[in-house]
């Protein structure tokens, strides 16, 4: 009797503290394949897509340089051209993100030529500690990387698989 008092008290705790830990930032997802994304740079806009079927969009922001290819680690660019999404990052400062497979050899010899490192660690991202008010009054405030909302980095997260490639426009 007392084990089984001892049982019940033990799944109550439990489930109290599961309750005060919030929704996880985790989701599920089990809609069509996303089979690419595509980022428009000069529209602010991002979709996943399925075969030819663009089956969501996103507003996003960019680096704090908005404009042109990244060239240099710390131009605040975000680059240009067809790449992989190559990892993911639970643990995130920016609350979800999920990588870019830049820089590719092409990129590397571009920077190299100048002497300078191409730069890493581009992801698509939440917004984290800066929330959903602009920074600095505008979008693009990162150092290359694809800015989302937190709720949207949680979907695009469950929906999108390593080695989906991305596509990002001027």
């Amino acid at each position: 009797m007392r084990t089984t008092v001892s049982r019940i008290a033990a799944t109550g705790m439990l489930a109290l503290l599961a309750a005060c830990a919030g929704p996880s930032k985790f989701k599920s997802y089990d809609g069509p394949q996303v089979t690419q994304i595509l980022v428009d740079k000069s529209d602010r806009k991002m979709w996943l897509f399925s075969g030819n079927t663009a089956i969501k969009e996103y507003a996003i922001g960019l680096g704090n340089e908005p404009v042109g290819h990244k060239m240099f680690e710390g131009d605040g660019r975000t680059p240009e051209g067809t790449y992989i999404i190559d990892r993911r990052n639970p643990n995130s400062q920016y609350h979800l993100s999920i990588g870019v497979s830049y820089p590719d050899p092409q990129d590397v010899a571009r920077a190299a030529a100048f002497g300078q490192s191409a730069g890493s660690d581009i992801f698509i991202h939440g917004r984290g500690p800066e929330g959903n008010a602009k920074v600095g009054g505008k979008w693009d405030w990162t150092a290359g990387c694809i800015t989302i909302s937190d709720d949207e980095i949680e979907d695009v997260y469950a929906m999108v698989g390593d080695g989906t490639p991305i596509v990002i426009r001027p």
